[in-house]
């Protein structure tokens, strides 16, 4: 790699990330599982939002074992309203592989920890640059945003080939003797400076060994192909009550979008009713809320009701009467958590 700074570069960004980087409950320690945990919520989460999730989690599965046989329902509770829930179910298995066949121990070698469920590239030099102290990189968003202006690197992020490029640079500059505060500074760099619009480069601790900041083009790079486009689709969402005061619910299927939460019935607007479905006839309903909620790759635009159930026939598993006592137990997605709100005042 022909880049004159590397030396220059590694003592800015670390002396920089020592000194500014924000006080983070993942900061303060160096144990492993609970490196991962973080890292884990911390995927296409906001890090504000994920700070009283992973010290409840911590606080609630504080080692690899407690965490490994939890139930599923309470699993899947804990994360409610983090969202992208097959993170939970992949990081459990994870760890339980790590609880049978590495003595409860995470592994130091990017080898071993590859092969844990759920632990991708940059998972595993995370986990090993931050809690292991090993060169590894760890190459995420905000890390390519930042080499692409820092290397002038017009490599399109949004083809898979294209991490190759980054790892390799971040290889080649890793500082050995700090590898956490490199990696967590360029993470931490991506975050607070060198963000997606409107660069602060003024306030960058490395515009002096920035390619793109002396070329003027930072705030062209990365390169981004857009995305696919997004899958539409219009939802009613009923509230069901019953004559004993009772709600409807049912448990979504065991893979897939949301797997295994539960939610209020829910039809596809023009395509099916509430009484073919669920077996249930209501009456007219009531309007709660309309909104939009936006997955990666799907939208869902929801009308919501309540109504009454005024002849009930056999429910179809996995369909079932709860009350609300119950209902706070179950964990449900953020759609319907935002519809019971309006019900449970």
């Amino acid at each position: 790699m022909n880049y004159e700074y590397t030396q220059q570069f590694r003592q800015a960004l670390v002396e920089w990330f020592n000194r500014e980087k924000r006080d983070l409950p993942w900061r303060r320690t160096t144990e492993p599982y609970h490196i991962w945990v973080s890292e884990v919520m911390l995927q296409q989460t906001r890090v504000d939002t994920v700070i009283p999730y992973y010290n409840r989690f911590i606080e609630r599965f504080p080692t690899a074992e407690t965490l490994a046989y939890a139930p599923e329902q309470e699993l899947l509770k804990m994360w409610e309203g983090l969202g992208y829930y097959s993170r939970a179910r992949n990081l459990q298995a994870g760890v339980r592989e790590v609880v049978e066949t590495y003595h409860s121990v995470v592994p130091d070698n990017r080898a071993d920890i590859s092969k844990l469920k759920g632990v991708g590239p940059y998972t595993a030099g995370a986990i090993l640059s931050i809690a292991y102290g090993k060169p590894e990189h760890a190459v995420d968003g905000n890390v390519m945003r930042v080499l692409s202006r820092v290397l002038h690197i017009k490599e399109d992020i949004a083809l898979p080939k294209t991490r190759k490029v980054f790892e390799e640079a971040v290889d080649y500059l890793i500082d050995p003797d700090n590898t956490s505060s490199f990696n967590q500074g360029l993470m931490e760099l991506g975050a607070l400076i060198c963000t997606p619009t409107s660069p602060k480069c003024l306030l960058c601790p490395v515009r002096d060994y920035c390619i793109a900041f002396e070329a003027g083009d930072a705030a062209e790079l990365p390169i981004k192909t857009k995305k696919v486009k997004m899958k539409q689709l219009e939802l009613d969402v009923v509230v069901v009550q019953n004559a004993e005061g009772r709600y409807l619910v049912e448990k979504r299927p065991e893979e897939g979008l949301l797997a295994n939460m539960w939610q209020f019935p829910m039809i596809e607007r023009g395509q099916e009713n509430i009484a073919e479905k669920y077996g249930v006839e209501i009456g007219t309903p009531t309007s709660l809320l309309t909104f939009k909620h936006v997955f990666s790759h799907l939208t869902w635009h929801i009308d919501s009701y309540y109504a009454v159930a005024t002849e009930t026939g056999i429910l179809a598993d996995p369909v079932e009467w709860f009350t609300k006592e119950q209902i706070a137990q179950l964990p449900m997605p953020v759609p319907m958590l935002k519809i019971w709100s309006q019900i449970n005042v």
